[in-house]
């Protein structure tokens, strides 16, 4: 059984020791691809590979093709549109995710992000307090969760907004579950978004939605710029000077709205809410350990593309 690690951008050396050694243990071959540069070095490599771990790696039809022992591709981490589902399931591959683990890495980035908007980007000018204000959290799941945990301990005051999360899970975590996403906005001064990029949510963060906050409203996106309608985002900060939006995922419009809103935007370079060690770690242990489950067990507990 050979298990291939493939990273682009490699893990911490520590991460790969520990993934090394859950392997090991189940008697199973460790291979590494690190800091490739060509697509057909992933194809060579996971020709002969029975599971996979990545990062933001591609996994699409192509390299499936190429992968004809695969039976199992994990992505160490929450998100994983880098992997074509369907094209894994029409491969009989289970494809898996690694959620919750890199959850507090992401809320800290979130509430630091507020901390850094209210602050007027450090400027040395008099900003505002986070204690007190009300904040909305637009999906309560594991990275919610956690930015309600933090965001509590400044004295914030929470509310949530998920569909498909009940009302109680929201109420046990000391936060006030709202029914509908234009409630949430309506209702709070800083609105953190934790939402997937899905059909139904791509674009939906729009000039009418986040045109209902308060004035001085705050806008955290730490979960994918795809959701992001930018045009209708430009167009309502240019209608309402209050208005602030800071991300760690760059939009495609960065310039125009580095031009246009000085002192009311920020992107980081990069994505960078996962980028902590422990993360790092935590995600490709989990990824390891979920591989051998899968392998020994069947345990499909963290499969994405059951349909």
């Amino acid at each position: 059984m050979k298990v291939l690690v493939a990273t682009e951008k490699p893990f911490a050396k520590v991460a790969v020791d520990g993934i090394r050694e859950v392997v090991k243990a189940a008697g199973y071959e460790l291979a590494l691809l690190e800091k490739y540069t060509e697509k057909q070095q992933l194809l060579n490599a996971v020709a002969d590979a029975d599971a996979l771990i990545i990062r933001s790696d591609i996994v699409d039809a192509e390299v499936l093709d190429a992968a004809k022992q695969l039976k199992i591709v994990v992505r160490a981490g929450a998100g994983y549109d880098n992997i074509d589902l369907a094209a894994a399931t029409a491969h009989n591959v289970v494809a898996m995710n690694t959620p919750g683990q890199n959850s507090n890495a992401v809320a800290e980035l979130a509430l630091g992000l507020m901390v850094f908007a209210v602050r007027n980007f450090y400027n040395g000018t008099s900003g505002t307090e986070l204690k007190g204000k009300k904040l909305g959290i637009h999906a309560f799941g594991n990275v919610g969760r956690n930015v309600a945990r933090v965001a509590q301990g400044f004295g914030m005051e929470c509310y949530a907004y998920d569909a498909y999360c009940p009302d109680e899970a929201m109420l046990s975590a000391d936060v006030k579950p709202v029914h509908s996403a234009e409630e949430l906005y309506k209702t709070c001064d800083v609105v953190s978004l934790h939402i997937p990029a899905t059909p139904e949510t791509k674009n939906s963060i729009n000039h009418d939605l986040v045109g209902l906050m308060p004035k001085g409203g705050l806008l955290v996106n730490t979960a994918r710029k795809e959701v992001i309608d930018e045009e209708g985002l430009i167009v309502l900060m240019q209608e309402r000077p209050d208005i602030k939006y800071v991300t760690d995922i760059m939009p495609v419009a960065d310039a125009k709205f580095k031009t246009l809103f000085e002192g009311r935007y920020f992107a980081t370079p990069k994505k960078m809410g996962a980028q902590t060690a422990e993360a790092n770690i935590n995600a490709g242990i989990a990824a390891a350990k979920q591989i051998v489950d899968f392998i020994e067990n069947g345990n499909t507990r963290f499969q994405v593309n059951k349909g």
